[in-house]
């Protein structure tokens, strides 16, 4: 197979963060490699490097930082030490592009700075828009953030892509040296699948679930832009349901004492796609995110998706398949209307194998990578082109 270039691609954390942003990137990364680029995956020491099996024509590498504010306050900006700042330095000017997930973060300033100082193609994948926390303080500082650090770095990278039609809107004032595109995330549709009777039988009793209990998934960190209090408030008045989370975060749902609240923290993978098979509906009542990954493995495993109404702008295709929820207000105000989305999703047919043929047909993580791999053919040509 030819070689098609050099390729870094940099996040903020490695898919052992487990957050839909990492997931992506990892799996981004693999198929760009198997496509024939030499890919380097650089991210921070915050989480464990996942294992590269050799010759695969991928490597990672990664870089210090200090990761208070997630620690603390549930946000994702780790700080850069001055070690890692020289390292993101070196390896964007031996690059011959760039692939940069979100524009937020001071790991996205020193990468934009790096590749305008050595002229190295850069992409950014825009993953999100605003988050509207509740907290004036972190509302103003995320606003701020956008508008001094996202707007600037998206106007002047080379390639912009955004993974939802909510984002693209968000910043669509924008001017942008090339028009952007937008490529949807792909979803593994051989781990998340729907299961058979049986298989669901078999998840079930994995998980202590009986019978007769009706199981509300949710999957993600447990941080406020998540919704993870507003399922608070409802599986309080909902006892007649189970509410299941699987995640971590600064946010704790087994502290509220609820016993129709259940907690599973260590799943991934395999494992948490049997979570969804067991379940028997998703809820994600998140704000300014798009379109999580999540909600296209929930439809994979052929689970009905109740969701905030601005993921339902993501794809016009999708809209049909989720219920959307407006999750502006109090807790005490979202939380009927969650709950009158999640009687609705109980409701609907037993149509899971349309949801998850839906995800394999619009979703395919093929086409998606290959987009992306004529996109950094482009850029790569365009580079070695100025420079002959």
């Amino acid at each position: 197979m030819r070689q098609r270039g050099r390729l870094l691609t940099v996040s903020n954390f490695f898919d052992t963060h487990r957050g839909g942003l990492e997931i992506v990137a990892g799996r981004l990364a693999r198929e760009l490699a198997v496509r024939g680029f030499e890919v380097t995956w650089l991210a921070s020491n915050a989480t464990p490097s996942p294992a590269v099996c050799a010759g695969q024509g991928l490597t990672v590498a990664s870089f210090s930082v200090w990761n208070i504010a997630e620690r603390r306050l549930g946000v994702p900006w780790p700080l850069l030490s001055p070690a890692a700042v020289a390292r993101l330095w070196r390896e964007v000017r031996a690059a011959d592009a760039v692939l940069l997930h979100d524009s937020l973060y001071m790991t996205s300033i020193v990468t934009f700075l790096a590749a305008k100082a050595s002229r190295t193609p850069l992409a950014i994948i825009q993953h999100i828009g605003a988050v509207p926390y509740r907290s004036p303080f972190l509302r103003g500082l995320m606003a701020l953030a956008n508008r001094l650090v996202a707007r600037p770095l998206l106007s002047g990278a080379s390639e912009v892509v955004f993974i939802s039609q909510f984002v693209r809107d968000y910043f669509g004032a924008l001017k942008f040296r090339q028009p952007p595109r937008l490529i949807f995330n792909g979803v593994d549709t051989e781990v998340f699948q729907p299961a058979s009777a049986a298989e669901r039988d078999v998840a079930r009793a994995r998980f202590d679930f009986q019978t007769t209990e009706r199981v509300a998934l949710f999957v993600g960190r447990f941080v406020e832009k998540k919704g993870v209090a507003l399922l608070g408030e409802t599986a309080a008045k909902r006892p007649d349901l189970t509410f299941a989370f699987a995640g971590w975060g600064v946010l704790d749902p087994a502290a509220w004492g609820l016993p129709n609240v259940r907690v599973f923290s260590d799943l991934a993978g395999p494992g948490l796609a049997e979570l969804y098979r067991a379940s028997d509906v998703f809820v994600l009542p998140s704000q300014g995110e798009g379109f999580p990954l999540v909600v296209q493995e929930a439809l994979a495993c052929g689970l009905p998706v109740v969701c905030g109404d601005e993921s339902t702008t993501a794809d016009a295709e999708v809209a049909p398949f989720l219920i959307g929820v407006d999750v502006t207000g109090t807790a005490q105000d979202v939380a009927p209307r969650i709950g009158a989305a999640l009687d609705q999703a109980l409701r609907q047919p037993a149509d899971g194998a349309a949801r998850a043929a839906f995800v394999r047909a619009r979703y395919a993580w093929s086409a998606a990578a290959d987009r992306y791999g004529e996109l950094l053919d482009g850029l790569i040509g365009e580079r070695a082109g100025a420079g002959a």
